[in-house]
């Protein structure tokens, strides 16, 4: 089981403009892929980590063919501790690329990178801080007086959020290096994670049932798993993105509600050290912690995404000064393509 940082998937915003530049140059060479069926458009996503459930609807509408009926040849590109998709796509490299939160896309607006968020999959962030059971740890507010172990992207955004909403402090902080065993050995200590994920090889590697707080259940109203793509693909080709958009929503519906067994074939394919039982964890988790259908997705469909929230969110992160309040953050996301209720016919009725 791993244990890497949640917050891997940010990526390295700093340098996104400098590493754009290097690819335009020249420095990284074009990906292959199979040749496109000719009545169908070619599509390259790239995802912000190997395969995963995390990425479960993406790969549902690639192996049952929502894709291809939707007109689309995708090819799905992991990403992984050696890669960087997300410097691909203001290339031209790929043409949709799965972003972590929507710091990224604050972050592209910065530094001027063309770039632009087409819909959220995940209405909930998936970050959550970890607590050992019985150690004094009942509620969310008990966590300021723990040794929190935390990553230098977790400091440098959810953190001084914390610090600003909550009252954490830096002085509790030690540094966190995708290994659980200073945590687990330290009773009063509490470690970041994803939800789907770290609880899991926890409670498999210690024997404990860890407590789980996720952020976005505490006000971190971040979006997650943001289909991005170049502003370029927006204004010449908008009925490609929209294909794009309903078939990863058609596809997570798919996943969540009906048979996700083409889906983790492929996952599981692609990364032979992903298990049932994990996939199995991960899944509950997106569902009943309404990680990807909860709140406006549950009227506009999955991938909704508003101006209120966003705006709230980015007063947020200019308050706890993680973006800086010169950024036009309305140049970040557009709702052209999300909203629709697409695929709202698919979810059980109760």
């Amino acid at each position: 089981m791993r244990f890497a940082s949640p917050f891997r998937r940010r990526g390295v915003a700093v340098s996104l403009a400098a590493a754009t530049l290097a690819v335009a140059l020249g420095a990284l060479v074009p990906m292959a892929g199979p040749a496109a069926a000719q009545a169908l458009d070619k599509v390259a996503f790239g995802t912000n980590w190997v395969a995963e459930p995390e990425h479960g609807g993406f790969y549902q509408a690639l192996a049952d063919g929502t894709y291809k009926r939707y007109g689309l040849d995708v090819t799905i590109v992991p990403g992984g501790p050696q890669a960087n998709n997300r410097i691909l796509l203001p290339v031209g490299k790929l043409d949709f690329y799965m972003s972590a939160n929507t710091l990224q896309a604050f972050d592209a607006v910065e530094q001027g990178v063309p770039t632009v968020v087409v819909a959220a999959m995940f209405q909930k962030d998936p970050q959550v801080l970890i607590a050992h059971p019985g150690a004094g740890v009942q509620r969310f507010a008990d966590l300021k007086r723990t040794t929190l172990f935390l990553s230098k992207e977790g400091m440098a955004s959810y953190f001084q959020w914390l610090k600003a909403e909550y009252g954490f402090s830096d002085a509790q902080v030690k540094p966190y290096t995708s290994n659980p065993q200073p945590f687990l050995a330290d009773k009063r200590s509490a470690m970041q994670g994803y939800v789907t994920s770290e609880p899991y090889a926890i409670e498999k590697q210690a024997r404990i049932r860890p407590l789980v707080f996720l952020l976005a259940d505490e006000g971190f109203s971040s979006y997650s798993t943001l289909i991005e793509t170049r502003r370029e693909l927006v204004e010449k080709k908008p009925g490609l993105v929209q294909r794009f958009v309903d078939a990863s929503i058609i596809g997570w519906y798919t996943y969540l509600y009906g048979d996700p067994g083409a889906g983790n074939a492929l996952i599981k394919k692609q990364n032979p050290e992903m298990t049932d039982d994990l996939i199995a964890y991960a899944v509950a988790r997106l569902k009943d912690r309404g990680i990807v259908d909860s709140g406006d997705a549950l009227t506009s469909g999955i991938g909704a995404m508003t101006d209120a929230r966003m705006t709230a969110f980015f007063a947020a992160m200019v308050k706890a000064g993680v973006v800086k309040p010169t950024v036009d953050f309305r140049q970040s996301y557009t709702l052209r393509f999300v909203n629709k209720q697409v695929g709202l016919d698919l979810r059980p009725r109760n």
